[in-house]
């Protein structure tokens, strides 16, 4: 295999690694700040800017469905991300909560495609025997997104109106239609699924992928309760300055061990970075539920990263690699389905719980949970590729 082969930083591979970077940001710039803006703009009850917050997932969830059955072209990534224009457009126009509902819809069903498309092409265009460190870089952009989304948005909630926001969202769209005019699709960047007579589930999901898919919805579920919660419980501790800066340090950690951690997959397996990630995710969680100081917010963050951060990029390989190579797209979309579940029913589900537990109690609940996972990912997953090393 000559270096042409085996070749990482493609321009493409650069280029979509951006566009990725820039929708992930703008879901979480404005995932952190539409509950607030849907409120104060139109009296919203708290019923109605969580389904607003909420609704955006389920337009995610849709576009995945159907793009993993579609040949994957640049004809297709132009116009959602033209589409993905037009309905961030829509937040300009202040009509009525209904209205806002709508465009979240829509403006969740380009996410949900683009971001499947892109990704789809990035994991063709990745050598097979560097799989596992090319997911785990390209999946960097997802971990800087996350970070510095949220950051971004809760910083101009207090320095700018919601106007600003919506106009830096679309900015940002305007970009990556942009630089998508230079992307390239070879034949070898193309996918679809094989026509048959009658619609069954697996034309719209991989079922190979259910089993990491379940991991994955688990450890995206508890994340979820960081992502909406940590702001409000970092407020009742009296650390809201240290709380804005807790997502740069999770960051930060993904951006040292991510690289490593891919590699070591490509040569080892998943496993032997699974489990230790499972247990240092789980202690992310414990440290977050005993915080009495910035410092040790910090070092939950840090840990969560080295936890979760990882476990998303190496079970998206996983994912990937146990499909065939014509349903990668499904693949994709169906690991991504499972994770965007998490994220939307996460923040619902834990709401009802933490009046019963508090915060400190509600981080011991998903961290024991994430514990749990271990046992879970063994029969799920685990044994299966402890029998095909041996």
């Amino acid at each position: 295999m000559n270096q042409m082969n085996t070749k990482l930083w493609t321009k493409n591979f650069i280029i979509l690694s951006l566009i990725n970077f820039f929708m992930i940001l703008i879901f979480f710039l404005l995932n952190a700040t539409i509950t607030l803006y849907a409120i104060n703009e139109f009296n919203a009850s708290t019923g109605q800017a969580g389904i607003i917050a909420g609704i955006f997932i389920i337009g995610s969830l849709l576009g995945r469905l159907f793009t993993g059955r579609l040949v994957q072209t640049k004809k297709i990534l132009m116009i959602w991300l033209l589409f993905f224009i037009l309905t961030t457009s829509l937040y300009f126009v202040h009509f009525n909560v209904g209205f806002l509902i709508l465009s979240r819809f829509l403006n969740g069903i380009t996410v949900g495609i683009v971001t499947t498309v892109v990704s789809t092409v990035v994991v063709l265009s990745i050598p097979a025997s560097r799989k596992g460190e090319g997911i785990s870089y390209f999946a960097i952009s997802t971990a800087l997104a996350t970070g510095i989304g949220p950051f971004i948005g809760l910083n101009m909630i207090q320095n700018a109106n919601f106007d600003m926001i919506f106009s830096l969202s679309l900015f940002l769209g305007m970009i990556n239609l942009i630089i998508a005019f230079f992307v390239k699709f070879s034949a070898t960047n193309k996918t679809e699924i094989k026509k048959e007579k009658g619609l069954k589930i697996s034309d719209f999901i991989e079922p190979k992928v259910i089993p990491i898919g379940v991991i994955m919805f688990i450890m995206a579920f508890c994340f979820s309760g960081i992502v909406s919660y940590l702001n409000v419980y970092a407020l009742e501790l009296g650390l809201i300055d240290a709380a804005s800066f807790f997502f740069m340090v999770y960051t930060v950690f993904v951006l040292i061990s991510r690289p490593f951690t891919g590699r070591m997959m490509d040569k080892k397996g998943a496993n032997i970075i699974i489990y230790p990630a499972l247990i240092i995710y789980g202690a992310g969680m414990l440290v977050l539920s005993s915080v009495s100081s910035s410092a040790t917010l910090l070092l939950a963050g840090a840990l969560v990263a080295l936890g979760f951060g990882n476990i998303s990029s190496i079970s998206q390989a996983i994912a990937i690699s146990s499909a065939e190579p014509h349903r990668v797209g499904l693949a994709t979309a169906t690991f991504f389905m499972f994770y965007d579940l998490g994220n939307g029913f996460g923040p619902s589900i834990i709401g009802l719980i933490i009046p019963a537990t508090g915060y400190n109690g509600l981080y011991v609940i998903l961290g024991l949970i994430v514990l749990a996972t271990l046992f879970l990912y063994y029969l799920l997953y685990g044994k299966k590729e402890r029998k095909i090393q041996k």
